[in-house]
């Protein structure tokens, strides 16, 4: 199981070159500014920023492929029943299944922002290693427990994940297979309740141990992503935060 974000983070594109700070403000404004889009006609507008944006990134697709398949398929199953259960305008209609105009136009809505945002989100993550973005985020104000405690989750979900796989392969070789059936749910339920007492049990050792070592979140973190970069730097940040208010204008208007 593959749970690695920053595997491109080396690369040297005009999106890795970007200064941390302005990057993740800006990518952020961008992210706002999506999810404020109300109308149908500016959803285009938000795709072709994002994918200029990607391009720019030098992220290969497969990257974005792999990330986007479960989050995509959960959203498949929500908006795919929109056109035939929202809305009261007929565009086609064959028995009981019948497409509605309003639900249409709510599907395009609601999977337009989620793949520009997501797209955003996962080009953030692959292109700035994961220290350097906590780091980030620290010296915009994240409190540093809550920084550690995120990359200690990162570090240990590792080992989360191949135990996980652990335990698929022994259910496999032990003649397991998810049929559907609810003895099969009740393996997959103790497979589950297994890895969160194991885990639990994991976090208590963890604590433990850094207790024993003298760990009592009293030092002064220090971060080292200071300022905001050059000019090129403040100028993709202002042309972000120029999109977003643009977008976010417009709503207000209509």
């Amino acid at each position: 199981m593959r749970l690695t974000l920053d595997t491109y983070a080396a690369l040297q594109s005009p999106i890795h070159r970007w200064w941390p700070r302005t990057k993740l403000v800006g990518l952020g404004l961008l992210m706002l500014g999506f999810s404020s889009v109300r109308q149908i006609q500016l959803i285009p507008v938000c795709l072709l920023v994002t994918a200029v944006l990607y391009l720019l990134s030098g992220l290969p697709w497969s990257f974005l492929r792999s990330r986007l398949r479960y989050p995509g398929l959960f959203l498949l199953g929500i908006v795919i029943a929109l056109p035939l259960l929202s809305g009261n305008t007929l565009l086609w209609q064959w028995g009981p299944i019948a497409i509605r105009q309003e639900g249409l136009i709510a599907m395009g809505l609601i999977a337009g922002r989620f793949l520009s945002i997501v797209t955003l989100g996962m080009m953030l993550l692959g292109t700035t290693p994961l220290l350097t973005l906590i780091d980030t985020l620290v010296s915009l104000g994240l409190p540093p427990l809550m920084a550690e405690m995120a990359l200690l989750a990162y570090r240990y979900l590792f080992d989360m994940a191949e135990l996980l796989s652990h335990l698929r392969q022994a259910m496999r070789l032990r003649g397991f297979k998810p049929v559907g059936t609810p003895h099969s749910w009740q393996q997959l339920a103790a497979v589950i309740g297994t890895l969160l007492i194991r885990s639990y049990e994991q976090s208590e050792r963890i604590y433990k141990a850094m207790r024993l070592r003298g760990y009592a979140n009293s030092r002064k973190t220090l971060y080292q992503i200071k300022g905001w970069g050059q000019t090129p730097d403040i100028a993709a940040l202002g042309l972000c935060a120029t999109i977003a208010l643009t977008l976010i204008g417009l709503q207000t208007i209509t």
